[in-house]
């Protein structure tokens, strides 16, 4: 949708991660970048989402539990993480996507991770695409439904 042009009601921010580093060791520096964003620009923090694909989807959830009082939504692509945030994470609507023949992060990654989620009553979505390797964001962010969806979801008001 970006890339087409599409006018979204967002403002985005898509950090890359250095070389030989990762996003998991260093979630002060996201935050820190969220928190730069929040003061410079007019951000409704009640809409605030987080995605990431790959590294950035094992950041996304890591983040996302460090943090779940910022984000109204979360979708992790392609990535994982340790099942025991999942606690962190019980009221956090959350839509997770992975391709099934992923070479690079096996699809077991993001199954615990929903798995751990539905045994604290989070009822996320998991989207599989069946025919995909590790590229399944690019099908993901072309999708339309996926903003709608996260434009369905505020944070509560302070």
């Amino acid at each position: 949708e970006v890339r087409r042009g599409a006018d979204l009601p967002f403002i985005i921010i898509s950090p890359q991660c250095p070389t030989n580093m990762w996003w998991t060791a260093h979630l002060d520096v996201l935050t820190a970048l969220l928190d730069d964003v929040m003061a410079r620009y007019r951000v409704n923090g009640r809409r605030v989402y987080l995605t990431g694909l790959s590294m950035g989807g094992y950041g996304t959830w890591a983040l996302a539990a460090l943090h779940p009082e910022r984000f109204a939504a979360i979708a992790p692509v392609c990535g994982g993480g340790d099942p025991k945030i999942a606690s962190q994470l019980r009221d956090m609507p959350t839509w997770v996507f992975h391709g099934a023949k992923d070479e690079i992060v096996p699809i077991s990654e993001s199954q615990k991770m929903v798995d751990a989620l539905f045994a604290v009553d989070n009822p996320a979505r998991f989207t599989v695409y069946p025919t995909l390797k590790h590229d399944s964001w690019t099908r993901t962010y072309a999708n339309p439904e996926l903003y709608h969806w996260m434009l369905q979801h505020l944070l509560p008001r302070e």
